[in-house]
């Protein structure tokens, strides 16, 4: 029978540190050494509390950024668990995560990659897997999918980030009301509590944002920079039209006349 593999007493943050290695770069022009991140052809970033988020526009590189930390920690760009092909990569033809994480050193202690890479957008492949997996092993399916979108969502959180491990998630919010993403908050600090798992986590949502005790950056045209959730441009957005839904939307819509 295989020896269980031991957990280790150090709290999270287990990931501190990545880099970039100018070197290994060979096309400064191209996708995704252009974005504004790289424009000092330096990048350092440190993970200094056990929950960090990442906002920033569309385009910016924040899921490009997010597939590459799980390659360093040897997850499949598509998401899911260690060791996990749950999509066909053959015929892709982005491979910016990959060739970033080429390019990237990582600092661990310990070197913990246990954990779940969950990206909204493959979640139903992932949930698919899981399930032919089991059937194949003669167990129960966990048959994510039988639920609505956001119960499916919810569901896979209680249940797979429960284990000591780095847990990336990429726009987690994109099925869930509200109440959902409040009832993930609460799994969030249940982990952070637990002092066994890191989580690293893109968003638009200005609720997960104001996660407690989170460490959250923004990524613009001028890098990766540290920023309170209420000077994003997400939250203000949303606290404009909040006040006066009618003002904002009047001014939000407005087109001049050619």
């Amino acid at each position: 029978m295989a020896a269980r593999k031991q957990l280790t007493r150090l709290k999270a943050p287990y990931l501190k540190r990545i880099l970039l290695e100018p070197s290994r770069v060979a096309d400064w022009e191209k996708y995704p050494w252009n974005l504004p991140i790289f424009q000092s052809r330096e990048f350092e970033f440190e993970f200094a509390t056990a929950i960090t988020i990442i906002v920033g526009e569309n385009g910016t590189g924040k899921s490009t950024l997010l597939e590459a930390i799980g390659a360093l920690a040897g997850y499949d760009e598509a998401g899911g668990g260690k060791g996990y092909r749950p999509v066909d990569h053959s015929s892709a033809v982005d491979k910016s995560g990959t060739a970033l994480a080429a390019a990237l050193r990582c600092h661990w202690l310990p070197k913990v990659t246990a954990g779940w890479f969950f990206r909204a957008e493959s979640f139903y492949s992932v949930a698919r897997y899981l399930d032919r997996a089991a059937l194949d092993v003669g167990e129960a399916p966990p048959d994510f999918l039988s639920w609505s979108h956001g119960e499916g969502f919810i569901r896979f959180f209680e249940e797979r980030c429960r284990r000591q491990g780095i847990y990336i998630l990429d726009e987690p919010e994109s099925a869930l009301s509200p109440t959902r993403q409040i009832e993930l908050l609460r799994l969030f600090q249940r982990m952070e509590r637990s002092g066994t798992a890191q989580v690293i986590m893109a968003t638009h949502s200005p609720l997960l944002m104001a996660c407690p005790n989170a460490r959250l950056f923004r990524v613009s045209r001028f890098g990766l920079d540290p920023i309170d959730f209420q000077d994003t441009d997400h939250f203000r957005m949303m606290r404009d039209f909040c006040s006066d839904p009618a003002a904002f939307l009047a001014e939000a819509l407005y087109e001049d006349e050619p």
